[in-house]
């Protein structure tokens, strides 16, 4: 998988499928049962069960389009939070609230949303994103991200899975370089913390909210979690700042990851070493306001000349 090889990795898990005997479906921890048996999908009510993490389920989402393709109706059965998002997505019949009871609906197979790909037996083209996938819902009032710099979005805490993860909020200080202005993204950051890194707390448990501001930064820097997926599935930059072994999702080497093109990653070369990936990461931000004040002198050069492309500020249009 992180090699990009799908036919064999198909051919593995279709090997390993069928020599597990089939334990209970329900039983034990839902992030470790086996849902699908193999089962055709082919004009059949599929039951999409998500009991992996939010951002699992975001990464996975691509997939409900071409599972549609082949399905009679597709159902999902997913996190409260993810509803507003996963209902506007293509592919998708019904969205339902998980919970730990049974679905409230109707279904001749279910599957977890990370199986779909292996049913589906995808090619690495059907993976490689060519346009974001998430729809936002009607907007809302937005967040004033008023300031004097670049807006840049900070998140630097991960849930329980691999605290490795996670970056000490003082390590992020070194980013307040002059005209970049940082924003934390982080959900219950304390007034210490925030004010170690030196950061505007506009966090939001409202996922959707959360999709809207990363729409107005240009851009997040965040550890391997559920904002990168959410950046990445909305077309949005993001730079990913990875530990030395990293998930299986991110390639071993490069600053680049097929899964979502407008992701940056930065890695650690030596195990536990934040400070150097910090360090790479100051220096890139630099490069990138020096980029933005040859933009705006441009402009004051020149008022009547046309808007510049956003590919040097990293801002969409």
């Amino acid at each position: 998988m992180r090699a990009g090889d799908f036919a064999r990795a198909w051919a593995i898990n279709d090997h390993d499928l069928a020599m597990s005997g089939y334990p209970p479906k329900h039983t034990g921890p839902r992030h470790l049962q086996r849902i699908w048996r193999g089962e055709s999908l082919a004009n059949k009510h599929v039951l999409v069960r998500c009991y992996h993490g939010l951002g699992d389920t975001i990464q996975f989402l691509r997939f409900m389009q071409p599972l549609r393709g082949i399905a009679g109706s597709v159902t999902v059965w997913c996190q409260p939070e993810l509803l507003p998002l996963v209902e506007r997505t293509a592919g998708v019949d019904c969205a339902l609230a998980l919970h730990s009871g049974t679905p409230e609906a109707d279904f001749e197979v279910d599957i977890e949303i990370m199986e779909v790909p292996h049913a589906l037996k995808v090619g690495r083209e059907q993976i490689e994103m060519s346009a974001p996938y998430l729809t936002l819902p009607p907007r809302s009032m937005p967040v004033s991200l008023d300031c004097e710099g670049l807006p840049v979005g900070l998140v630097w805490e991960v849930g329980q899975w691999d605290k490795r993860r996670a970056i000490l909020p003082a390590l992020l200080r070194r980013l307040a370089v002059p005209g970049v202005a940082l924003h934390s993204l982080q959900r219950e950051a304390g007034t210490e913390e925030l004010a170690q890194i030196g950061a505007r707390d506009i966090s939001t448990p409202d996922i959707a909210a959360l999709a809207r501001l990363l729409c107005q930064l240009d851009f997040v820097i965040c550890v391997d979690t559920m904002v990168a997926h959410l950046a990445g599935a909305l077309g949005c930059e993001a730079w990913v700042l990875l530990h030395a072994d990293c998930d299986w999702r991110w390639p071993s080497s490069g600053c680049r990851a097929f899964w979502y093109p407008s992701l940056r990653l930065f890695r650690q070369k030596t195990a536990g070493d934040w400070g150097a990936v910090i360090l790479e990461v100051r220096e890139a931000l630099q490069e990138r306001v020096r980029c933005e004040q040859k933009v705006t002198q441009y402009h004051l050069a020149d008022a009547t000349a046309p808007l510049v492309n956003s590919s040097c500020t990293g801002r969409r249009p």
